[in-house]
């Protein structure tokens, strides 16, 4: 087996660059890798040619279109037999790709993925935020740790492998702006395919570096739920909810503060009414402090999880009310942020 490697990138050269070095390292070396630049200002094609003399690679620059349409184009000129997908801002063990590889020699599945974790070199901000979206205290789940009994494992684009045939089959990833890889991932399994979850394919995955650029990106998560449930009846689970519900918690628990301490004339009513935010607040610190063995990260990691939950829950509720109440088409709901 051998693999082709398709890493979409948009005005992100310095991380391309770090992604490539740690594919330089690789021990498994029967690979080739693509890279698709998806309409940037800021260029990409020197870094890659630093590296060129290292393993195959190939460079194609397209319009901007959005990362699943960058990922097709890069599908049309690969020749592994698997087809691995990439963010730009991940980082690879050294024997990420043995791993696969030795995985598959043993469980020939048609798709496969691995989950994320935190490097020590990242920034605070990014440790904080890697660390929301793989607890459990959060709805992190899968994404950062081990599942036992999990009958159908979803791959993420950041961290995703399928069949180069299969890919083709279904024609790979839609035209949506955000969930694309959920949706993908649906219509694997919905076509009968087999998936995997490598516990042991991991990647270093940076995301977003500021808490604004991770609101935007969860905000646009909790929309993209609705969506797909337009698509796929039935793909939505309780589980989706819970950051709606959550984001609807918090704002009636503030305003009950508020008008608690308005009432009352005192703070201590106000207080007790938030105390079960605070309690939660406490445990995310806890938790996150001893991970990441930083007490600077315990703290960043409440206001992460807190917008992880909030950033979803509102993008949720913002879906549901244009794309059920109103009656929205995907496109018509957010047109003016659909390639944005």
């Amino acid at each position: 087996m051998n693999y082709s490697l398709i890493i979409p990138v948009y005005n992100r050269p310095e991380e391309l660059g770090e992604l490539l070095s740690s594919i330089a390292q690789q021990t498994h070396t029967d690979f080739e890798v693509i890279v698709v630049e998806d309409g940037s200002a800021i260029s990409s094609k020197q870094v890659v040619a630093e590296y060129k003399h290292l393993f195959p690679l190939h460079y194609h620059f397209k319009s901007n279109s959005g990362p699943g349409d960058s990922r097709n184009v890069g599908a049309t000129l690969a020749h592994g037999d698997y087809l691995i997908i990439l963010d730009s801002d991940v980082i690879l063990p050294v024997n990420y790709l043995q791993t696969i590889h030795d995985y598959l020699s043993q469980n020939p599945v048609d798709a496969f993925g691995g989950p994320d974790a935190s490097h020590p070199d990242f920034t605070p901000i990014q440790r904080s935020i890697s660390y929301a979206m793989t607890s459990v205290f959060t709805t992190g789940g899968i994404r950062g740790g081990r599942k036992k009994g999990l009958d159908k494992f979803y791959p993420r684009s950041f961290n995703m492998g399928i069949r180069k045939q299969v890919y083709n089959t279904l024609g790979g990833f839609a035209k949506m702006r955000f969930g694309e890889d959920v949706d993908f991932s649906l219509r694997i399994i919905e076509a009968g395919y087999t998936t995997a979850l490598i516990n042991d394919a991991w990647v270093y995955h940076k995301r977003r570096s500021t808490f604004r650029q991770f609101f935007k990106q969860v905000h646009n998560s909790g929309i993209a739920r609705i969506n797909l449930m337009k698509r796929h009846p039935g793909s939505l689970k309780i589980v989706h909810t819970l950051p709606a519900c959550f984001t609807l918690g918090v704002l009636g628990l503030m305003l009950l503060a508020v008008l608690s301490g308005y009432w009352y004339g005192s703070l201590i009513p106000a207080l007790i009414v938030l105390s079960p935010l605070v309690c939660y607040s406490l445990i995310l610190w806890i938790d996150a402090t001893y991970k990441e063995k930083s007490l600077t990260i315990g703290f960043l990691s409440i206001i992460a999880s807190f917008i992880q939950l909030i950033g979803y829950g509102s993008g949720f509720i913002k879906s549901w009310y244009k794309r059920i109440l109103l009656g929205q088409d995907e496109f018509q709901a957010f047109e003016k942020n659909f390639y944005k």
